[in-house]
């Protein structure tokens, strides 16, 4: 059977019964409170299992972040041991996010062989504390040479283990940090979890400056939505792009895509909704509160957004999400697809980040609250963000590089490159009336009396959304929301808590100094959050981000537009962004130097598998099927007007041919030696022979024989259910 067959009857195969390739799914949800956390060696867990002592200490480490106390290691791992082989559990494994983006594990039997040639299953505290994987088959910029191959996994207390099941088993999962001998982070954890210190650090500095002696810790709160596309397992197996790249380096625009607007928050389809139920199963059992999920902007594109947790929770659980996404995905006949943009023309896939700071008693410190105090104080914590993002917006742009982003942002469906606060008409007019020095209240219904005699009252959660907005506040959060939707959402957090920290600590440090000056506590709160505001309200914007006009003005404000990766890799390891995070201690120079390393090698890997793809498939796929074509419509062509087709397309097929070329020997001019040199060879010379070259292979799918294509279409891919 051709190729163009085997895609006809799979289409046909799908018309006849779309659940063919998906397995039946049927959940024990008769009570979902007692299934919820099932699989985690959680506090409940915790306390039932081990002996009093030791769960107290166990706890102090977790909720005060100290050393764990060597001598319950091994009482920890015994109970832990026991609980995972009643869960059917035959082998445990560190579990650590390496700088590739992804997960990594390595797994080590239970069973150990005793005398006499028997065998018992043996759990220790060593092997819980820490693992030694090969840490120069990672990336790691320079940090570890391929003879340097030892590095450490540590556990962490403060994200439970659990068990993952498959098919044949269930493992033992321990959340762990990665680094090497010589004491670097070799991962994306270790220096979101020093981001988190240097944020607590700062924000306990401001919580006592306003009198808060109650609170003995504060966390950044995340909760990252996460949209992403199914598409039928039996269509993307004949797409080569897909299977190698995760995105359709072809493909002509369907004649339907997202015009009607009927997709978003439609009925989800029945097999949808089949996967969907068993992935929230699963994410119950871990304890991961998936709340929402729905049909997104584009068709077979979909969302679920869980709740928010503290953030080092949040980025293992977000990870979990795409790792169950992509495994359900398969048993129900469906491939996901979490690329950024995997069909031009059609929207891509983000992942929100929505951050806030929480204390450990309760209190929201975003939140606009309804005493005069915490209005005060949210004025200030809220100015220190503001001010964070306009000093360092183009840290924050570097955070969410990467080559498939930037297909996405600054199309009309993603924030643009442009970091830009929207703070909501309200709260914006008594931040700008701030800046004046004035104290005019918000005109707007019912708002909350601040107290403070200088500051004008906030109205709580009055406002519409922005979405086209990249840093948004929603009434008790700020929604990041150019984070792309593969990304590890760790690498985003790590640099807004940094940047918010460093902020905390400039206006603190004001606030500090004018009161042992003797001056008027709220005369100073007002003169530092007024100053904040005029100093940085270049980077407060209400309207649409996607405009034209924004973009002219945004220059003309002097914020900077990191359109492409290649130009955000340079601020990885310069000197602004080695000095603020050597300062808080979430990178080494070494370190950043590592991941500019890392990043810009990452980016020109991907673009060259992209464009190794291309060529394949533009050359043993599409030529073959034009030129087949082409001989069809010579014999057929009698008239005029037939003539000037088979013209027509003897004139495109020599362009596709020598657009063939031209890529082709991009590839083989690459300048070698320098990371950044590269990467900014493949952002400006071959991606534009990519883009060339796909455009005239897609105007070829428009006009050859759509029995002789040899690839799905958009059409199909994106509305066979």
């Amino acid at each position: 059977m051709s190729f163009n067959n085997v895609r006809r009857s799979t289409m046909v195969a799908i018309a006849a019964d779309p659940n063919a390739a998906a397995v039946s799914f049927a959940a024990k949800t008769s009570d979902l409170q007692s299934l919820f956390g099932n699989h985690t060696f959680n506090e409940k867990v915790q306390k039932e299992r081990l002996p009093e002592k030791v769960f107290e200490s166990l706890q102090d480490t977790i909720q005060n972040s100290k050393q764990l106390d060597p001598s319950i290691a091994d009482v920890v791992a015994k109970a832990m041991c026991a609980w995972a082989l009643e869960h059917g559990a035959t082998h445990f494994t560190h579990w650590f996010q390496p700088m590739t983006g992804s997960t990594a594990e390595k797994h080590d039997c239970f069973v150990v062989p005793t005398s006499g040639g028997q065998a018992i299953a043996k759990f220790i505290g060593s092997e819980l504390v820490r693992g030694e994987p090969d840490a120069s088959s990672f990336p790691s910029g320079g940090l570890r040479a391929t003879f340097e191959a030892r590095g450490y996994t540590a556990w962490d207390p403060s994200s439970p283990a659990f068990i993952f099941r498959h098919k044949n088993g269930a493992t033992l999962v321990i959340p762990t940090m990665f680094v090497s001998w010589t004491g670097e982070a070799l991962d994306m954890r270790t220096p979101l979890s020093r981001s988190i210190e240097a944020l607590e650090k700062q924000s306990l500095r401001v919580l006592k400056l306003f009198g808060n002696k109650k609170s003995r810790h504060v966390y950044p709160t995340v909760g990252a939505e996460q949209e992403y596309f199914l598409i039928d397992r039996r269509l993307a197996a004949l797409r080569p792009d897909l299977t190698v790249t995760g995105r359709t380096l072809f493909g002509a625009k369907p004649p339907k895509g997202q015009e009607l607007e009927d997709n978003y928050f439609g009925a989800i389809p029945e097999r949808v909704i089949g996967f969907m139920t068993e992935l929230e199963y699963e994410l119950l059992l871990l304890g991961i509160p998936a709340r929402t999920r729905h049909n997104e902007v584009a068709p077979a594109q979909f969302e679920i957004a869980p709740l928010f947790e503290s953030a080092n929770l949040a980025v293992d659980h977000q990870m979990l999400i795409m790792q169950l996404l992509r495994n359900i995905a398969t048993r129900h006949g469906f491939v996901c697809l979490l690329h950024e943009k995997p069909f031009a023309g059609i929207n891509g896939s983000g992942k929100h980040n929505n951050w806030s700071l929480m204390t450990d008693d309760g209190e929201n410190l975003l939140e606009p609250g309804d005493t005069p105090h915490e209005n005060a104080q949210f004025l200030f914590v809220a100015a220190a963000v503001l001010r964070a993002v306009h000093q360092n917006g183009d840290l924050l742009r570097m955070s969410v590089c990467g080559a498939g982003n930037d297909h996405r942002l600054g199309a009309n469906e993603a924030p643009p490159a442009i970091m830009s606060v929207y703070l909501g008409s309200a709260l914006d007019e008594v931040f700008r009336k701030l800046a004046e020095g004035t104290t005019t209240a918000a005109k707007k219904q019912a708002p909350i009396e601040v107290g403070v005699s200088t500051l004008p009252p906030v109205k709580r959660h009055s406002e519409d959304r922005n979405r086209t907005s990249p840093f948004a506040f929603t009434g008790n959060k700020f929604e990041f929301r150019a984070v792309g939707s593969s990304q590890n959402v760790s690498q985003s957090t790590t640099v807004l808590n940094t940047i918010v920290a460093e902020s905390l600590d400039v206006l603190a440090t004001e606030l500090d100094e004018a009161l042992k000056s003797k001056k008027d506590f709220n005369t100073a709160v007002h003169d530092i959050v007024s100053k904040a505001i005029k100093d940085n309200e270049a980077v407060l914007f209400n309207g649409n981000c996607y405009s034209e006009d924004w973009k002219k003005e945004a220059k003309k404000r002097g914020l900077p537009n990191l359109v492409t990766t290649a130009e955000c890799l340079p601020l990885i390891n310069g000197k602004k962004a080695v000095s603020l995070f050597e300062k808080y201690k979430v990178f080494s120079k070494v370190e950043s130097d590592s991941r500019h390393e890392i990043y810009a090698e990452n980016y020109v890997k991907t673009i060259h598998i992209e464009a190794e793809t291309a060529l394949e498939v533009a050359a043993t796929l599409i030529l073959p099927a034009v030129l087949k074509y082409k001989t069809n419509l010579t014999a057929a062509a009698t008239t005029k007007l037939q003539k000037e087709l088979l013209h027509e397309l003897d004139s495109s097929i020599d362009t596709l041919i020598e657009k063939i070329g031209v890529l082709k020997k991009t590839l083989s001019d690459v300048p070698e030696g320098n990371a950044q040199k590269e990467a900014e060879y493949f952002c400006k010379t071959v991606v534009p022979a990519m883009t060339s070259l796909r455009g005239t292979a897609d105007a070829l799918e428009s006009a050859v024989d759509d029995e002789l294509w040899p690839l799905p279409t958009y059409t199909e891919l994106l509305f066979a259910r």
